[in-house]
């Protein structure tokens, strides 16, 4: 597998309060990670923790305060035509029901979306083209002509949004909590859409998540963030089989279990997010039951164990 996409030292920094008490709060902190072709690579964490803010600035949505994004070895800033980028890089977001538009037809996303970046000239031709991708993702155009929004279920709705995505074949899918708002007996269809598409039409896809079962079914790597630093980075097998980064425990000890032996009898103390993001030192340290004086006055910095990236002080030579 090749490069396709590279993060190095991303950063954004937003202000807070008003201009004579303005705080900075660092949403991304140096973020730095790589995807190959046909991989799905996942971002995952608490809400609050960065991914979808990295995500935004990887689709353009968000200017970066520090850091490159390069994509094929180009940076960004290089794709002065936004055409040209989103041809390569589509997203997928977490609400269909906010990506279509109640009062139109959904049919005609899919014919915009041909004729706008000029992938056909003909009707029949753009029909073709999108019944391809519809049969792509289980469905079809038939199913969808004639109909609005409110017509289709969750996950109907968020297939065809798939189906949108990839009529550009772009090289990269960006899924921000793709199945978070879809029913539970439907999630694994669509995660299991993903794999089929990596395999299929050779895209890979950025995954972003809170959800670690999913994570962990679909991804080759993933990356867990906690307040803007990926804290743990490798292998999905490595990081969520044997978990170095006690953030990352706590997500996994935090997924519930249906065994009312097993319920969770410690209570879990929760900061206010803005504290956690101006904490010096580790962000962590406020709830990490490991955490030892040098925690709260020093950042961790990324060390390398067993193929595995983490970032936390019990792990420095």
């Amino acid at each position: 597998m090749s490069l396709l996409l590279e993060v190095q030292n991303l950063t954004k920094v937003f202000a807070l309060g008003s201009i004579f008490s303005r705080l900075r709060l660092t949403a991304v902190d140096r973020v730095s990670f790589t995807i190959e072709e046909g991989e799905i690579f996942t971002l995952a964490g608490e809400s609050g923790c960065g991914k979808t803010t990295t995500a935004r600035m990887i689709l353009g949505f968000e200017p970066p305060t520090g850091g490159t994004i390069r994509y094929r070895g180009k940076a960004l800033g290089e794709f002065t035509d936004r055409k040209s980028w989103f041809r390569e890089v589509q997203a997928v977001f977490q609400n269909p029901f906010e990506t279509f538009n109640p009062l139109r037809k959904v049919e005609s996303y899919f014919f915009e979306t041909v004729f706008n970046f000029k992938l056909a000239a003909q009707k029949d031709q753009a029909e073709r083209l999108i019944e391809e991708k519809l049969q792509a993702v289980g469905l079809s155009l038939e199913e969808i002509e004639g109909k609005y929004p409110s017509e289709f279920s969750g996950g109907q709705l968020q297939r065809a949004s798939i189906a949108r995505a990839l009529l550009t074949n772009p090289s990269l899918l960006v899924a921000d909590e793709p199945v978070s708002m879809v029913d539970a007996s439907l999630r694994m269809s669509i995660v299991n859409l993903f794999r089929k598409l990596c395999d299929a039409f050779a895209v890979s896809v950025l995954y972003i998540t809170h959800d670690l079962a999913t994570a962990y079914y679909v991804s080759d790597r993933i990356a867990v963030m906690f307040r803007g630093n990926i804290v743990e980075m490798g292998k999905v097998e490595e990081v969520l089989g044997n978990p170095r980064h006690p953030y990352t425990r706590l997500l996994l000890e935090s997924i519930p279990e249906p065994d009312p032996a097993k319920r969770l009898e410690e209570r879990i103390v929760f900061l206010e997010e803005r504290e956690e993001y101006l904490r010096a030192g580790c962000k962590f340290a406020g709830r990490c039951p490991e955490a030892w004086e040098l925690c709260g006055r020093e950042a961790p910095q990324e060390v390398e164990v067993d193929g595995v990236l983490v970032r936390c002080h019990k792990w420095a030579k």
